[in-house]
């Protein structure tokens, strides 16, 4: 049994919570609303989830303090705007040596961090040395809440630590894979939020399939290409945390970022088709960084410029679709085109 604290009870913490503490291991959930404390530990249900019962073995805490000290294992689950501050206020609650997960994806705004850099830098400023560990892959919770097969990756320079995750996360529906490139399976579970966009954006005008396979294609060369500019592992971006990921936020009526762009191809104004989804939107807020990170190593990313002009400018979507497919005449390469 592995004392696990869990920061954010959101959909994505609530299933992974329910799959650990199922697992015999000893879960505390925290979250930053109180209110949404007492919801859950008095109804045991996740309103986004309604396939899953919360066990009574799930504990939950209004404080910080309480769900930090004496976990082995610390999983952050906070949306990305939020892990800073929150790994800010857990900081002096935590101790050497402690193991942080992070499940949450997007890249910051000026720093251009990934989350476990984000948490590492945190951790420093308040003197703490700890072991840092990536969560991600082709994983929506409302699947993962109902046991279906899920197939995940543990990303961290540090192998023991990917292997202790590996080790407590893993069960019969749930594999685990571990991999050395952290940087690579981050910024995957970035950008492929804001291709997502674009592949909602394209459904929601009415194109086909044909339209949607090309710009996860395309989107995957453009992740790749900056990737490789950055130094990650091609590896990465051809597995789990990379396609995979990528093939089902782009395809699946789960996804946040594929609903909120399906909305904004039927022509609802971004603002208003994020309030719809009801949740966040990861590739809104991951647009920004990733545009810096493109200019930064000289990428040229064109499905991702095309969805700022559109989310950000107030483009026309139909335009900018046909801007796309009119660009000069290219061949087909990962690198240069």
């Amino acid at each position: 049994m592995t004392t696990i604290g869990v920061l954010g009870a959101g959909t994505w913490g609530m299933a992974l919570a329910v799959m650990l503490t199922k697992e015999g291991h000893d879960v505390t959930v925290w979250s930053a609303l109180e209110q949404e404390v007492d919801e859950l530990s008095g109804t045991r249900r996740q309103k986004n989830l309604p396939g899953m019962i919360i066990p009574q073995e799930t504990k939950f805490t209004k404080s910080l303090e309480e769900v930090c000290t004496g976990r082995e294992i610390l999983l952050f689950v906070v949306p990305s705007v939020f892990v800073r501050s929150t790994a800010a206020q857990a900081a002096p609650f935590i101790k050497d040596g402690q193991l942080i997960v992070d499940a949450a994806k997007g890249i910051e705004k000026g720093t251009l961090y990934t989350m476990t850099q984000i948490i590492g830098d945190e951790m420093a400023k308040a003197g703490r040395q700890v072991r840092l560990v990536a969560l991600t892959g082709p994983t929506h919770a409302e699947e993962v809440a109902l046991g279906l097969p899920t197939l995940i990756v543990s990303a961290s320079e540090d192998a023991g630590a990917a292997q202790k995750v590996q080790d407590t996360f893993m069960n019969p529906v749930f594999r685990v894979y571990t991999n050395r490139d952290a940087l690579g399976a981050e910024l995957c579970g970035a950008v492929k939020n804001v291709i997502a966009l674009a592949a909602g954006i394209s459904g929601g005008l009415g194109y086909g399939d044909n339209a949607r396979a090309a710009l996860i294609t395309r989107g995957m060369t453009e992740i790749k290409r900056l990737g490789l500019a950055m130094g990650c592992e091609e590896e990465t971006f051809d597995g789990l945390a990379g396609i995979g990921d990528l093939i089902v936020t782009a395809t699946s009526n789960h996804s946040r970022n594929n609903r909120c762009g399906t909305l904004i191809g039927q022509g609802i104004e971004p603002e208003e088709a994020v309030k719809q989804v009801g949740m966040v939107v990861e590739g809104i807020n991951a647009l920004p960084a990733v545009r810096q990170l493109a200019r930064k190593y000289h990428v040229e990313m064109p499905i991702t410029e095309a969805v700022n002009g559109i989310i950000n400018e107030g483009r026309d979507p139909r335009e900018t679709v046909n801007a796309l497919m009119t660009r000069d005449r290219k061949a087909e390469s990962v690198i240069n085109n």
